[in-house]
């Protein structure tokens, strides 16, 4: 078995008998306050919510997504290797780079597909049935306005009382993102009959595509295919 095989069992495939995605998903209203739209240059966000497999699946199915990367966030340089991030105890959150044209989706369009079909919010450190602090659900803002909206959207909800849970998700400023090894970018796309990929991250796509169709893409945009 390779070295890669290995690492990715003792990973996210640590089980496939608990899906990472609740029951039914909750209607998610946009955010209130959002960035101004109209800007024309690409944007970049960076997103934590439990195994970044289905993470980054989902946001290469978003139009107006250029690229998703998977890497880690929230620790050094020196750590953030899918190993040692494995064990918990570098500080590194499993996450998703998202470089997106804000005149074709907007910052907040994307927390709300963040906070609907991508993860579960109220689950603390962990998603389904990948347990530590490296699946927290975390946003580790670009801007500061970044920051602005993510709480305000996270106030939003909960006031609005959408989850049946408090949210957890932290917002982490002032973190830098280090690309995962290349064994782990288009993960789904490359591996769409693993079962944890069908037990866990496909049902995601679905509900993108049918609670948010006027943003779903059919033809995911990959790391590979992206110059």
């Amino acid at each position: 078995m390779s070295l890669a095989a290995t690492v990715l069992l003792a990973g996210c495939r640590a089980s496939t008998t608990q899906s990472t995605v609740p029951e039914g998903v909750p209607t998610v209203p946009a955010p209130v306050l959002d960035e101004p739209s109209g800007e024309a240059e690409p944007e970049v966000i960076v997103l934590a919510g439990g195994c970044f497999w289905g993470v980054q699946g989902v946001f290469q199915h978003v139009t107006g997504v250029i690229q998703a990367v998977s890497g880690y966030a929230g620790g050094s340089q020196a750590t953030a290797e899918y190993e040692l991030v494995s064990t918990g105890s570098t500080g590194h959150a499993e996450s998703v780079q998202v470089t997106f044209d804000p005149q074709q989706i907007s910052y907040g369009h994307l927390l709300q597909i963040y906070f609907s079909v991508a993860h579960d919010p109220t689950e603390l450190n962990r998603q389904g049935p990948d347990v530590g602090s490296q699946y927290r659900s975390a946003i580790f803002p670009t801007t500061l306005q970044q920051a602005r909206v993510a709480q305000a959207y996270i106030d939003q909800l909960g006031q609005a009382a959408v989850y049946k849970a408090p949210i957890v998700t932290r917002i982490e400023p002032d973190q830098a993102f280090y690309p995962a090894e290349d064994y782990h970018q288009d993960y789904l796309t490359r591996n769409p009959t693993s079962m944890y990929i069908v037990i866990n991250d496909l049902p995601k796509i679905e509900n993108l595509k049918r609670t948010l169709p006027d943003v779903y893409r059919a033809n995911p945009v990959l790391v590979e295919s992206v110059p």
